[in-house]
């Protein structure tokens, strides 16, 4: 936890909050170690950075002084359509998203993506909230990305893909292709990355339809897990 993240909610008077969950007081407490009278670095959700400055401590809450005083980090200018990954990576990919700095991430359904992908708690809207706040205090981040879970590919693709692709880049990540994925990239893209596998070759065709063209990454075909910060470090 490298950024203290804290709700409107935890605020109990001007500049004053308290912080009483399990998870973070255990980790202030522990891994921080802090003292009164110590500083943190915190940041509001959805809002500034600054520093939280110890005014009590004890077993069941710390509170903090904040001054908020920065702007958080520039989100990357990725639009990320994600095949839904397994549970076991989904909550690893999240919090991977959420410290990269992506803000738009759709998790789409595939061919290869099984249906009971789809049943998962971890697909909840807390249990999403949960990982992306993770991510954020990994990163010293604060922006909540917005995820949007799309169960019909085609539909999407067809009738709503080409507006969310906008003036951007649409590329697809595909191992069966010849043209090499660009690098250190200055412009905004929309990225497809499909499930294990890849993309069937319909659905592949799909995305060509919508303005997408088909990359590769070289001989080796990753894991979900392995290949989206793989990208999006070789693409910015």
């Amino acid at each position: 936890m490298n950024l203290v993240l804290f709700s409107e909610a935890d605020f109990i008077g001007d500049n004053l909050l308290a912080i009483r969950d399990a998870r973070r007081l255990e980790h202030i407490t522990h891994i921080h170690q802090i003292k009164l009278g110590d500083s943190l670095k915190v940041g509001l959700v959805n809002g500034k950075i600054g520093t939280g400055n110890v005014v009590l401590l004890n077993p069941t809450e710390i509170h903090l002084e904040v001054a908020l005083t920065q702007p958080p980090p520039k989100p990357l200018p990725v639009t990320l359509v994600l095949a839904l990954p397994r549970p076991k990576m989904l909550k690893r990919t999240l919090q991977t998203l959420a410290t990269l700095g992506v803000k738009k991430i759709y998790l789409v359904n595939s061919y290869r993506v099984e249906k009971s992908y789809w049943q998962t708690p971890l697909l909840d809207e807390d249990a999403i909230r949960e990982h992306l706040l993770i991510g954020l205090e990994q990163g010293c981040d604060t922006q909540l990305p917005q995820v949007h879970l799309i169960k019909r590919f085609k539909p999407f693709v067809e009738d709503d893909l080409h507006g969310i692709v906008g003036e951007s880049r649409a590329l697809v990540a595909h191992p069966y292709t010849d043209l090499l994925c660009p690098a250190q990239i200055d412009y905004a893209i929309t990225l497809a990355i499909g499930p294990e596998g890849g993309f069937i070759p319909y659905e592949i065709d799909l995305l060509q339809k919508c303005g997408f063209t088909a990359v590769n990454l070289g001989e080796r075909i990753m894991r979900v897990e392995t290949v989206v910060p793989y990208l999006l470090g070789r693409l910015y």
